[in-house]
């Protein structure tokens, strides 16, 4: 058994958002940084196309604000909103700072970005480091993190549950939170890490559902253990499929930028027709639950397994100056994406709900931030508009590290919390279980709970998800844990509370549709909040429930 550490901040997560905090705190803050893999590994990683913000004179605040107010269909906090927005230059500009090499336009030399436009936005305004924005973001943040000597690194490490003070004998409401439990992917242990704050920087739930753009590692943790530690959790409902996956059985998780179709890319049915104009009047650059909806629809109309995306009307030195990565891993897999059309469908991509926080990141248990996709801010509203995922990252990252430096000096040190009991749990003795639970639960929430949904397919969906949950709570309490129990036990948290988001919202709104309520009710414009049993607030709330 590892003994208890101790630090000012834990950060559970190495993606955009936590190494962009981790980056914020100052040298005298003592942190540690938790990864499930290596450092590196993660949604951002992936992330190809770029970071919105108003960095052109011809574009505006108040431009971008509407866009995305729009893409959210009216589900947006406006002052959320306009406050990301306002902090997006500053953050470029933060990030170039960091070693970010950002694409240049060619004739003005480094001080103007290049900048290219994405499905909802108005104008050009999402910097880019070519195709692969993601990987320039994360490879340059985690130079730097390496040569903070005020950091600790855990990974190949899983958080398994949070540590909660309690604020009187047999009572549930907890004062703080102390810490986290990991587990250690290569030793098989468990071991306690305290600090003042913890901050969950997890990323998304994507993994939940069969076809997905995201990494293995994206299985909703923060989400599960900030709901199983007492913390609503918002808009669970949202989930955003990116319309163009790469079709091809060993294209695994490769989706191909939205970037293309700014750039003119094309959307096609087999035969080469173009059929985005009956949907939307911006065609391909449509909000993408259109694009992902009317894709779904001209599959099923045709009984056909994808749709095509085409550029090949570009000339090809286009293609490969502004889609190198692109284009190299098509033709790995046999496709030449300058010169054909290629196989697309749509994924499960972003989870646009999460923790309930406030302006400052902070969560309903004191001492306990989320950020980044993990977190619900109100931003997206029912729907993400493009590449301002990465910047609400980096924005929250900022306001989380300016309050939690402020908090600092006013927390005492955590108790060294309670050793990890494993007196009572043997090792698993049936492996198959895990794999069949986790394959069946992301088979049906991809058929009852995916795109399209239903009254009835969502009431099929939580009668399944009851019994794996029974299973696999069954299994947790009388088996050793291991990695992928800990991801079964969360997803299953996740899928459970996206069902019951989705069978409360009874409209179709943004990435919600349900053929059952296929309209808009205009009544229906608070958020949906899920309360968890063990809720306590530390402070008054306005937050309104759904009911």
């Amino acid at each position: 058994m590892e003994e208890n550490q101790s630090f000012d901040v834990l950060i559970i997560g190495s993606g955009a958002a936590g190494l962009s905090l981790a980056l914020r705190l100052p040298d005298a803050v003592h942190c540690a940084i938790v990864a499930k893999r290596e450092l590196t590994e993660g949604n951002t990683l992936y992330a190809q196309g770029g970071i919105s913000a108003v960095l052109d004179s011809c574009d505006s605040v108040e431009s971008h604000v509407e866009d995305t107010l729009q893409a959210g269909a009216g589900l947006c906090r406006e002052d959320v909103v306009r406050k990301v927005v306002e902090h997006g230059p500053g953050n470029i500009h933060w990030l170039t700072g960091e070693g970010v090499a950002f694409t240049q336009t060619p004739a003005t030399g480094d001080s103007n970005f290049h900048l290219t436009r994405e499905g909802g936005h108005s104008y050009r305004r999402v910097v880019h480091a070519a195709d692969a924005t993601g990987r320039a973001v994360e490879t340059s943040l985690v130079e730097k993190i390496h040569k903070r000597r005020n950091t600790r690194f855990f990974e190949y490490c899983v958080a398994i549950d949070l540590i909660r003070q309690r604020e009187g004998e047999g009572k549930q409401r907890f004062k703080r939170c102390l810490g986290a439990y990991l587990l250690n992917l290569k030793t098989n242990k468990v071991f306690s890490v305290s600090a003042k704050c913890v901050v969950l920087a997890t990323g998304g739930a994507s993994k939940v559902y069969l076809y997905t753009s995201n990494p293995d590692v994206a299985t909703g943790d923060g989400i599960a253990i900030a709901w199983r530690a007492g913390c609503r959790v918002a808009n669970m409902e949202f989930i955003q499929f990116h319309p163009t996956c790469l079709y091809h059985p060993q294209a695994k998780s490769f989706l191909l930028s939205e970037a293309l179709r700014g750039e003119g890319a094309w959307l096609c049915l087999p035969n080469g027709e173009r059929f985005m104009h009956r949907y939307h009047a911006r065609a391909e650059l449509a909000p993408r639950d259109v694009v992902a909806r009317a894709i779904d629809s001209e599959m099923k109309r045709l009984g056909a397994d994808c749709v095509y995306l085409d550029i090949s009307h570009q000339p090809v030195e286009f293609v490969l100056a502004h889609f190198p990565t692109i284009q190299q891993r098509c033709l790995e897999l046999g496709f030449d994406l300058s010169r054909e059309a290629v196989p697309v469908v749509p994924a499960a991509h972003y989870t646009c709900g999460g923790i309930k926080v406030n302006a400052h990141g902070e969560t309903d248990i004191s001492g306990l931030y989320a950020i980044g996709e993990t977190a619900y801010t109100g931003l997206h509203g029912a729907n993400r508009m493009a590449s301002n995922s990465l910047l609400e990252c980096l924005v929250y990252s900022e306001l989380a590290a300016q309050h939690i430096f402020s908090s600092l000096p006013n927390i005492p040190a955590p108790d060294t919390p309670a050793v990890w009991d494993e007196s009572r749990v043997t090792d698993s003795d049936e492996e198959v279980v895990v794999a069949h639970n986790w394959d069946e639960l992301r088979r049906f929430m991809w058929d009852y709970v995916g795109i399209v949904r239903s009254n009835k397919r969502l009431a099929r969906a939580k009668r399944r998800v009851d019994m794996l949950r029974h299973e696999i709570e069954e299994y947790y309490t009388n088996f050793r844990v291991s990695n992928d129990l800990l991801e079964l036990r969360n997803l299953v948290e996740v899928a459970d509370l996206i069902i019951q988001s989705a069978q409360r919202r009874r409209e179709s709104r943004g990435l919600h549709y349900n053929i059952d309520f296929p309209d808009t009710d205009e009544n229906q414009l608070e958020p949906t909040v899920l309360i968890p049993d063990n809720y306590a607030p530390r402070r008054a709330h306005k937050s309104p429930v759904l009911v």
